[in-house]
């Protein structure tokens, strides 16, 4: 049966053909033919000896309704909105999410839009079956570790290569955040356990199922500064099947609340006094090079122009809220605060 599978140059003689009304097929050496009487519609098929051609459209996967869609692209809109808070806070600049499209296609649809290299990710999201895929184009990652790093007074130089073992674990603390927000921005619908499985540069070397399986395709738009980039998270259909129930009365999960929840009636700011913000001291800024930070070893020493008597900035939730000094509090690492940073008095440490 191997002599008898179409060659490329065979189908494209074919598509040609069928655009014409008559379709024949010739291979080199080996003479053979179909006539169409009429012109074919759809996909075209061809198998046997004689390459039979028949017409018909291939089966489309099977879809989620729209009011699951709806469901989706509201809890992914809260999510976008989280993600892009969470990461202005770690990478100290202003980082806009936004989500660009919910779209139902196949695996291999996915794949032909993916980059390579890239930063590709095989998720585990018990209890849903399947694995999760997600991919952050180097378009983005560059720039997020630029900034980790120190940078990113100038653009950062996009380089067409498989990540680093740093640069890895830089991405892997940018995952880890946005596992945390899908978390939060699903836990009205299903309480995800997020956590990666496999970590690839090039996505064709990861089987995740067969070409014609249908995904949900979930794309996000990022930008820092001048700098934008994607990052779609892939969500198998058959993964879905548990709680497409629940999706679609998930449509006003993007406020944050429960449908038919009393949130309304609360008093406005019951729950602060459980709220928990992000508190970081800030010891020192320094500039270094990444191949110096490829070079850093254990015990190795990074000097800095801050003197050891120097005020450090504590930020609460990426503001500059209080003024301290660094010490040590019954064996553990302690901050001693010193002074409020008050708006008014200018930019202080920010």
């Amino acid at each position: 049966m191997a002599e008898d599978v179409l060659s490329q140059a065979e189908l494209e003689a074919l598509l040609s053909a069928m655009e014409s009304g008559v379709a024949s097929v010739a291979s080199p050496g080996n003479s053979r033919s179909s006539s169409v009487a009429r012109p074919l519609a759809g996909n075209a098929i061809a198998h046997g000896a004689n390459h039979q051609v028949h017409a018909g459209h291939a089966p489309k996967p099977d879809s989620l309704g729209s009011e699951q869609i709806a469901g989706l692209r509201s809890i992914h809109e809260a999510f976008s909105r989280s993600l892009g808070t969470a990461l202005s806070v770690m990478l100290r600049s202003a980082v806009e999410v936004k989500l660009a499209s919910v779209e139902q296609v196949t695996y291999s649809e996915f794949s032909f839009r993916l980059e390579n290299p890239t930063c590709f990710q095989l998720l585990r999201a018990a209890p849903l079956e399947g694995s999760l895929m997600l991919d952050m184009s180097p378009a983005i990652v560059y720039p997020m570790i630029d900034r980790m790093l120190g940078g990113g007074c100038e653009p950062a130089g996009i380089a067409r290569r498989p990540l680093t073992e740093i640069e890895l674990r830089l991405v892997a603390r940018v995952t880890a955040l946005l596992l945390q927000e899908l978390q939060s921005a699903w836990q009205n619908v299903v309480k995800l356990e997020l956590s990666i499985q496999r970590v690839e540069s090039n996505p064709q070397l990861v089987d995740t199922g067969p070409p014609n399986e249908a995904v949900v395709l979930i794309t996000l738009e990022l930008r820092i500064k001048d700098s934008r980039g994607a990052i779609k998270l892939c969500i198998p259909r058959m993964s879905l099947d548990a709680v497409s129930g629940r999706l679609a009365g998930a449509e006003g999960a993007g406020n944050g609340r429960r449908p038919g929840s009393n949130d309304e009636a609360r008093p406005l700011g019951a729950d602060f006094q459980h709220s928990v913000v992000d508190l970081v001291a800030y010891l020192a800024e320094t500039t270094i090079t990444e191949l110096e930070i490829q070079n850093l070893r254990v015990g190795d020493i990074i000097t800095t122009e801050t003197g050891v008597h120097t005020p450090i900035s504590v930020h609460v939730a990426g503001v500059p809220t209080f003024r301290a000094h660094p010490g040590a509090f019954q064996g553990q690492r302690a901050i001693q605060i010193e002074e409020t940073i008050r708006p008014s008095t200018g930019n202080g440490d920010a």
